[in-house]
């Protein structure tokens, strides 16, 4: 099947997510609980994963996928050539909670890139699609990150992990972000954080995060015109576009005095410990 082809398939299944995500919420009957005693799932969740696995499996029944909720395992990022990216509802928490900042998010990777990525919101009414190399679209309009090179003037977006414990160390970047920017967003999607950058409402965005939370938004800011990268190298063995843990994106001129500023603050933060 053709990236194009590829493309449409995921624009379609993303959507017909959406709507099953919109009516869950509009009858408000489905049950929640905790995995790993912290983060919030909801039978949505699940449900949505299924649709979009299925109808994955329905066209393309050999190829694997890696998923929040059916499919967690990592190793597939390692041996796949060519893998599905799912996050079924990126902002759980929000969707929870009645918020508008929620998605459904379907990357296609092969040999280790983003070939493609869809970031459908259904509250929002907006679709974000890239083809790698093609740039990107919201609504099927193309879009363009900021290109702001001025920190005090920026808008940063990030995210904290619901482990209590793992936010201190993450405070001191928080404050020495907030001391030179304009002002942070926490809208608790990943997915959309991203998407926001490629369509310049956000000028950089950094977080540790799961694959399937980033990887569709990744390309979708990239192919945007935003720097892409890492605040320190990737281990081996693990595709750069799949591994979550301290990305940093931005407009290019702010992407490297962002990336100095929050390794400083990793560096003082050990200094003190």
């Amino acid at each position: 099947m053709l990236p194009l082809q590829r493309l449409e398939l995921a624009v379609s299944i993303a959507r017909e997510a959406g709507d099953a995500i919109a009516e869950a919420r509009r009858r408000q009957v489905f049950g929640s609980r905790y995995k790993r005693d912290h983060e919030l799932v909801t039978d949505v969740d699940f449900a949505i994963d299924t649709l979009i696995s299925e109808r994955l499996a329905a066209s393309l029944p050999d190829e694997p996928r890696l998923s929040e909720e059916l499919s967690p395992d990592p190793q597939v990022m390692r041996d796949a050539e060519s893998l599905w990216v799912i996050d079924p509802i990126d902002g759980t928490v929000n969707f929870a909670h009645g918020l508008h900042h929620v998605c459904v998010s379907i990357a296609w990777v092969s040999e280790g890139k983003a070939r493609l990525g869809v970031v459908h919101a259904p509250f929002l009414n907006e679709t974000y699609t890239a083809l790698c190399g093609q740039g990107a679209w919201c609504n099927g309009k193309s879009i363009h990150a900021s290109r702001t090179g001025n920190m005090a003037r920026s808008l940063v977006g990030t995210g904290f992990p619901y482990r209590r414990d793992s936010r201190p160390p993450l405070m001191r970047r928080l404050m020495a972000v907030l001391e030179h920017c304009q002002d942070v967003r926490r809208n608790g999607s990943a997915a959309l954080d991203l998407c926001d950058v490629a369509c310049g409402r956000l000028d950089a965005y950094y977080e540790s995060v799961s694959p399937w939370d980033f990887a569709a938004g990744l390309l979708i800011a990239r192919e945007a015109g935003a720097r892409t990268g890492h605040l320190y190298p990737c281990p081996d063995g693990i595709p750069e576009d799949l591994y979550g843990e301290n990305i940093l994106v931005a407009s290019p001129e702010l992407f490297d005095e962002m990336k100095e500023l929050l390794r400083a603050a990793d560096a003082n933060a050990l200094s003190l410990s």
